[in-house]
This record gives C-alpha cells, structure tokens and sequence, in this order.
C-alpha cells in the first residue's frame, strides 16, 4: 500500500515541480530549477522502477535513491524560499508533499531490509 501512496506522491511532486520550474524559467532562474527538476522527477522514476526490481536488494536501492533525491528536492525549495523566487504557501505545499514522501521512502526501505533478512 504505501508504494502505491508513493507513486501517487512522487508523480504529484514531479507536476508540482515541473511546473514551478517553467515559472521560474520565465524569469530567467535557471541555476536552480534546472536541479531541482532532475531531483524531483527522479524521485518519481525511481520510485516506479523499484516495483520491477530484480532483486530485493535492487529494490532497497531504488528506494534509497529515491530517498536521497528527495532529501536533495527539499533543499532546492528552502533555497528558493530563502531566496525570494518563491512564496511560503508554495514552499509549504511542495515541502509538505515532499517531507511525506521521505517519511515514507525511510518507512518502506526499513521494513524490506527487516524482511530480507
């Protein structure tokens, strides 16, 4: 169940994002949309091929990168709220989804390593 919450998240994540990055292309920020679109989509896409790991240790792993890029995608937010490029209710909506998807990549990654011992 909660890799189907996770796919629904990570692919609300990826739209929120993509779309907060054309916005900020439209005024020239670049630098940083352009990290925090790979980072936040990536979420997503790895997210979807660990349902098809070949292994449970691949599984783990896709998880765990899914979990490292989400860490990133909430560091790109806070540094274009800190930055003035976007608002706190946006900050707040996105941060949320993204803080509930880490909540439960650590949540996930923990009971498959108790369970591929």
């Amino acid at each position: 169940m909660k890799e189907d919450k996770l796919s629904e998240l990570s692919m609300e994540l990826s739209i929120d994002i993509l779309n907060l990055v054309k916005d900020l292309r439209c005024k020239n920020e670049t630098i940083i949309s352009n990290q925090i679109g790979r980072s936040a989509t990536s979420v997503c896409a790895n997210i979807a091929e660990s349902k098809y790991g070949h292994s449970k240790a691949d599984f783990i792993a896709k998880l765990e990168i899914a979990l490292k890029e989400a860490s990133e995608t909430g560091r790109w937010l806070e540094m274009l709220l800190k930055t003035g490029h976007i608002d706190q209710e946006t900050h707040k909506k996105i941060d949320k989804t993204c803080s509930t998807i880490r909540i439960l990549l650590i949540a996930s990654i923990k009971t498959a390593k108790q369970n591929e011992k």
